[in-house]
């Protein structure tokens, strides 16, 4: 079977378990500006007239659940490390490129295949 060394894939943990620190993060952020008191001195939202107050939340919840989709698309590729199945390309078989990984480390798909998926 083809794939990535332990020593690529221990490479790739490191990328991974660094997104994953940054995007849970960035999740508590959201869901510290949603928690926010909207009557509390400092709130940001408090201070937006009512439409644009709605708008606010629903960009914080939009992004929070993106943030959310992210972390458990890195959470699965740690999976996929562990089970060194980490980085082969989910309709090809074949490796994704390390530039691909470094720069979208969750990708299941290599570009070619994406490609094909218009």
């Amino acid at each position: 079977m083809i794939r990535y060394s332990d020593e690529e894939l221990e490479e790739f943990r490191n990328i991974i378990a660094d997104k994953l620190t940054n995007a849970k993060e960035q999740l508590q952020f959201y869901l510290d500006q949603l928690a926010e008191d909207a009557d509390g001195p400092d709130s940001k939202i408090k201070s937006l007239d009512d439409g644009v107050s709605t708008a606010e939340k629903e960009r914080l919840t939009t992004l929070a659940g993106r943030q959310q989709k992210l972390i458990k698309h890195l959470e699965n590729a740690l999976i996929r490390i562990d089970n060194k199945v980490y980085g082969i390309c989910r309709e090809t078989g074949k490796l994704i490129s390390k530039d691909r990984l470094r720069a979208v480390p969750h990708a299941t798909l290599s570009i070619k295949a994406k490609q094909g998926r218009v």
